[in-house]
């Protein structure tokens, strides 16, 4: 009985709702805000307007400005359309892959000091549909509002921040397993999106064009620089990537898939509670990061020899926190990428700047170890992390 009980606390616990982040203010930004009138009532429709009572407020916010993100839009293609449209990419982008909480953000951070190189940022992916037009002004306006750190991590944040292409996608009207996050209780969004799989040429030819827009708009943005795109999902789109850019370069990063599975249950709890539209359950969340996890390295292993060669490099979080210079010096090498050199000074600057940033811990309870050797063994073998586990 005592360990039934231990057991319903646990759980309880591990459901209770995340403290810290946005909370309830409705006035704080959140990923759909630069979204246009049709994608956003295209979601609101498919998921039978289930705007719980407490978001009412946020979704009201977001309504009005699918008005006026729709005019921006219209008023930008007007000026750009014409050029964005005629943009030729000089060299194909570099992605920044791998999985939730895995160091993405720091790879990419790390990957961006070099002034060769342009990226999304986050007002390019919130107003992802007119920020070439608003991106002079409108930061400045609402800057103020936008919290300084990740409520995840700590990690700075602001509008001028690199930030995730995918949300950029889910605001231009893209289908993504993102969507999710908007109303976490009902059933997950679009999951064959993750992969590509199952997609019918028109749809994945759409979702292309519709990615491909936003890669011209931020070429477009930068006068010609080579674009570093960062976004979990791109980990298992190797295929359809290369199709769009076959010259294009792949930094893949790993990290401790115990700390990977907590910190990633941890993100969903946060984002679902700060983006969604419901009040979230969480509801199966354990069982939906661990089928999502297997279902990004089955497409990642089937793929990742379509790369070419001296177009990928891998690096494991524990080694590039290690010795940052090092790591990136040899990433340049393996995908063939010029000017560390240059980079150097500004590389060890950061480094140095960055000496006591520290990362969540995590106590791993020995229930996660044995749900992450059953179903990521395959991960925790290959890279291994078998040996930090018996360390």
């Amino acid at each position: 009985m005592a360990d039934q009980a231990d057991s319903r606390q646990k759980k309880a616990k591990a459901n209770k709702p995340p403290t810290g982040g946005y909370k309830d203010r409705p006035w704080y930004p959140r990923f759909w805000d630069g979204m246009g009138m049709r994608p956003w009532w295209r979601l609101l429709r498919k998921n039978h307007f289930a705007v719980g009572p407490s978001r009412v407020a946020m979704a009201g916010i977001i309504s009005g400005l699918s008005f006026v993100n729709a005019g921006f839009w219209g008023t930008q293609e007007l000026l750009y359309g014409r050029k964005i449209r005629e943009t030729k990419l000089e060299k194909d982008p570099i992605f920044i892959i791998g999985h939730w909480r895995s160091g993405t953000t720091m790879l990419h951070e790390l990957m961006i000091l070099d002034q060769q190189l342009t990226f999304p940022d986050t007002y390019a992916c919130f107003a992802a549909p007119h920020f070439l037009l608003t991106g002079g002004f409108m930061p400045k306006m609402v800057g103020f509002l936008m919290p300084k750190q990740r409520p995840m991590d700590n990690m700075r944040m602001g509008f001028d921040r690199p930030q995730e292409d995918e949300f950029a996608l889910c605001n231009l009207g893209a289908n993504s397993p993102y969507l999710t996050l908007a109303f976490p209780n009902r059933p997950p969004q679009f999951s064959e999106y993750l992969d590509m799989e199952g997609l019918s040429k028109e749809e994945v030819d759409q979702w292309k064009s519709i990615f491909h827009w936003f890669v011209q708009c931020l070429t477009v943005q930068a006068n010609g620089k080579q674009v570093v795109m960062k976004s979990p999902p791109h980990t298992a789109r190797i295929k359809t990537l290369l199709e769009m850019y076959p010259d294009a370069r792949f930094v893949h990063i790993t990290r401790d898939p115990y700390v990977v599975f907590a910190s990633t249950v941890n993100l969903w709890k946060r984002l679902r509670r700060d983006e969604g539209f419901q009040t979230p359950r969480y509801d199966g969340l354990d069982e939906y990061v661990l089928e999502t996890f297997k279902q990004m390295y089955a497409a990642f292993d089937r793929d990742r020899e379509l790369i070419p060669e001296g177009r990928f490099s891998e690096v494991r979080y524990e080694d590039l926190v290690g010795d940052q210079t090092g790591q990136m010096k040899r990433i340049y090498g393996e995908i063939g990428l010029d000017g560390f050199e240059a980079v150097l000074p500004e590389l060890e600057a950061y480094v140095e700047s960055h000496k006591n940033y520290k990362t969540n811990r995590y106590e791993i309870d020995p229930e996660v170890r044995r749900m992450v050797d059953e179903h990521w063994g395959f991960y925790v073998e290959r890279y291994g992390y078998q040996q930090e586990k018996k360390a």
